[in-house]
């Protein structure tokens, strides 16, 4: 399966899975569907996300 969404640059994050090359990784949205927040929640506190990059992210971590 390919991750458009999902992005891996040395130079971003120490090359961890990001979110469309900006500085938000997969493992910080993951951490936060599983602290409770919606992925409403989510977009009000990151509004550059988008609702697909919260769901790439949790594909990507299944």
């Amino acid at each position: 399966m390919k991750f458009q969404r999902i992005t891996f640059n040395p130079a971003v994050m120490g090359g961890k899975p990001c979110i469309r090359g900006m500085r938000i990784t997969v493992g910080t949205i993951v951490g936060l569907v599983a602290a409770g927040y919606s992925p409403d929640k989510i977009l009000e506190a990151y509004p550059y996300l988008e609702k697909e990059d919260i769901f790439a992210a949790l594909s990507y971590a299944a």
